[in-house]
């Protein structure tokens, strides 16, 4: 199985000094219980859906050729909340942000079996995590209407001492080891994850 992790710096791993992030640890979870699989992580920092939806496609074909057990992973939205000019509103706005998803799904899912994990919080932004959050709802409802398995996460970090205090540790946006951690075990727990190696064996 080939995994093409797509998405933003919590994809990425950035702030985690085993430079594992979330998407690290899971895989390395799933080859530790027998899993044959090779993961590609295709976080970039500063991301925002408009930027993933642009690029994926072509980055995805790359590395999943027809004749391999290709699969498609999404986590795209934190840095569209965030602000930007003096202004103060969101680097995208919402309606640009569940267009850009549903462009990206519609494509993703009649490919590949495709999960969505939603956005990461920022610990010193309340106003872009309120954002965040509604975002996450409405991805939700998104990926429900195309029938791709969909992860909450930023209630989870937001109730996290961990993820808080070491994105206020570093650079106020990105946890260290243990803040990754959360994630990865939230994933490798979820059930439709898990699905993925049971109907491939």
């Amino acid at each position: 199985m080939r995994i093409c992790f797509f998405g933003d710096s919590f994809v990425n791993g950035t702030g985690d000094d085993d430079a594992l992030g979330w998407v690290g640890r899971v895989v390395a979870k799933a080859r530790q219980s027998g899993r044959d699989v090779t993961a590609y992580n295709l976080g970039i920092r500063r991301d925002t859906s408009a930027d993933v939806a642009a690029r994926w496609r072509s980055e995805a074909r790359l590395r999943l050729p027809p004749d391999c057990d290709g699969r498609l992973l999404f986590s795209f939205g934190a840095n569209d909340c965030l602000s930007a000019g003096v202004d103060g509103g969101p680097r995208i706005g919402r309606a640009e942000s569940l267009a850009n998803l549903e462009a990206t799904l519609r494509e993703a899912q009649r490919w590949l079996p495709t999960l969505m994990v939603g956005p990461g919080i920022v610990a010193d932004d309340r106003e872009a995590n309120a954002r965040i959050c509604e975002l996450s709802a409405d991805y939700a409802n998104v990926c429900e209407q195309f029938r791709v398995p969909y992860l909450e996460t930023c209630h989870l970090l937001l109730a996290s001492p961990t993820w808080t205090r070491e994105a206020l540790a570093g650079d106020g946006a990105h946890p260290n080891r243990g803040g990754y951690a959360i994630i990865a075990d939230a994933v490798s727990k979820w059930s439709d994850w898990c699905d993925w190696f049971n109907s491939s064996e």
